[in-house]
């Protein structure tokens, strides 16, 4: 549980550059991946909790929110046919991201990117466009395509884009993006809850495509990042070029050189990824964390709750445009508490946030457990007090998840694998990512009504186990070149006694 090595600080001073306008645009446009998911987030629990969207594609679910006054509140929306609605982009996106690898392996981090743009694309017309579920669900697929093949690429690219004391900051990038997506999409929502003739609910999925012709177009000017030229052309001249220009300095050598020997140890040891990071000891740490860290930040509950925010407020009693209202109030928070993350990741470190974020979660947790368990019931609805507080006591939590688990569930993965085992290694994360948030997506309606209020402690549960293993077994990453990474595992209490340690003098000592 060192922090910061004297190995990686002295590292850290052979590289040179600064972040570039062409660096800041470069993720601005790739960080478009992530806006699309966050779109995708939003919409589905907004449209699904639209009467006219329900309407016209679940009518037994509308019929039973409006009319049926037995069932229990918790269980008016638990339908396996509206939960597919929202699972379908997620299987999608599991299958497409093993795919996703191979292509970003083979032909770089903008072929993958640009795939996954132009299926988003293609997938938001057509569920824009749908008139039942047989084009519905297929548009859905589409987006999932997408989905899967741009969180496998960006956070990649940023990491790699990235100069090393900046890293974190412009990879949360991928996070923030991918909360003002999710806001945005509430804020179209609340905009078109109210039309009429299905306009609404069409116009909501169709806009998704705005930010996913911004990474396709992008993905076609953008340049390749040097470590992917170097791995797959071996042309070191380009490479340099490129470097130069995101440092903004000619002073690159010692970083090329890093590149240089990371993408040679690469192709020597390197013939099946898969292979490599499954069965050889010293990726073990990279693997459990390539499981671990994406199977916990789907269990702190938060997609529990940005798919279905606007359906837990009409659970409470809140009205249509009330419920999308408060779900707007929670993505700002979010990507406020997002944008605090990026200004502070690189200071104060991933591991203090992670534990702080954690305790935040927890405690909001318990007290919104608590009220709705003693207040809600199955019938009739809370207090406009205490409807209130749930809503401030989300706020609370939410804020949490966004300057902990949010982004750094996505920036950790991306940055400590090693460059033979990275684009294997990112396909693990976003794998296990998507197939959790399937399990909570297909899952959730269905435990909201079995578990009721309890759904909170459950997941508050969760949020101590995660805390306690990021506290006990994540070694500190802040400020060390990502070519570097893998140092930090050799100098960890626990994983130098799997994959080796080094001695004061920073020569690896393997056992």
């Amino acid at each position: 549980m060192t922090e910061e090595s004297a190995i990686t600080k002295s590292k850290i001073g052979q590289y040179k550059g600064r972040v570039t306008s062409f660096v800041v645009l470069s993720c601005i446009v790739a960080a478009m991946g992530g806006a699309i998911f966050g779109y995708d987030i939003g919409i589905a629990g907004g449209v699904s909790s639209m009467d006219s969207f329900l309407k016209k594609f679940f009518p037994n679910v509308y019929t039973k929110m409006k009319e049926d006054t037995k069932v229990s509140n918790y269980c008016k929306f638990n339908s396996q046919l509206l939960t597919l609605f929202t699972s379908s982009l997620y299987v999608a996106s599991f299958a497409a991201s093993f795919f996703a690898s191979s292509v970003t392996r083979s032909f770089g981090r903008r072929a993958a990117m640009l795939i996954g743009g132009a299926a988003y694309v293609a997938g938001a017309a057509l569920s824009g466009a749908a008139s039942n579920l047989y084009i519905l669900i297929p548009g859905r697929i589409l987006l999932g395509i997408g989905i899967g093949f741009s969180n496998q690429s960006v956070p990649v690219y940023l990491s790699e884009m990235a100069p090393p004391r900046y890293r974190g900051a412009i990879s949360n990038g991928f996070q923030f993006s991918l909360s003002m997506g999710a806001l945005s999409s509430n804020l179209v929502n609340y905009g078109t809850v109210k039309m009429d003739n299905n306009l609404g609910w069409r116009i909501s999925l169709s806009m998704a495509s705005i930010p996913a012709l911004i990474l396709t177009l992008g993905a076609i000017f953008l340049p390749e990042t040097p470590n992917s030229i170097i791995q797959h052309s071996q042309n070191h001249q380009n490479a340099k070029l490129v470097l130069e220009r995101i440092r903004g300095t000619t002073d690159v050598q010692s970083e090329l050189d890093d590149l240089i020997k990371a993408s040679a140890d690469a192709a020597k040891t390197t013939l099946h990824p898969w292979k490599q990071i499954t069965l050889q000891r010293k990726y073990r740490p990279q693997l459990v964390m390539a499981i671990a860290i994406p199977f916990f930040q789907q269990v702190t509950g938060i997609n529990a709750i940005a798919f279905y925010a606007p359906i837990l407020f009409r659970t409470t009693g809140l009205g249509e445009s009330a419920s999308l209202l408060s779900a707007v109030v929670i993505r700002i928070v979010n990507a406020s508490s997002t944008f605090i993350s990026m200004l502070v990741v690189d200071k104060l470190g991933r591991r203090f946030l992670f534990s702080v974020g954690g305790v935040q979660m927890l405690a909001s947790q318990l007290m919104i457990g608590s009220i709705m368990q003693k207040q809600l019931g199955d019938y009739g609805g809370v207090s406009k007090e205490s409807g209130f507080v749930l809503i401030v006591l989300i706020c609370i939590y939410v804020a949490g998840y966004g300057w902990s688990w949010g982004p750094l569930g996505w920036l950790v993965p991306s940055e400590i694998f090693p460059l033979e085992i990275r684009s294997a290694g990112q396909s693990i994360n976003v794998a296990v990512s998507f197939l959790f948030t399937i399990i909570i997506a297909q899952t959730y309606l269905l435990m909201l009504c079995h578990f009721k209020a309890g759904i909170f402690f459950f997941f508050g549960w969760w949020v101590v186990v995660m805390t306690g293993f990021v506290y006990l077994f994540l070694p500190e990453t802040k400020n060390v070149p990502i070519e570097q990474v893998d140092r930090v595992w050799k100098e960890h209490w626990f994983w130098k006694r799997i994959v080796g340690e080094v001695d004061e003098r920073g020569v690896m000592v393997h056992k």
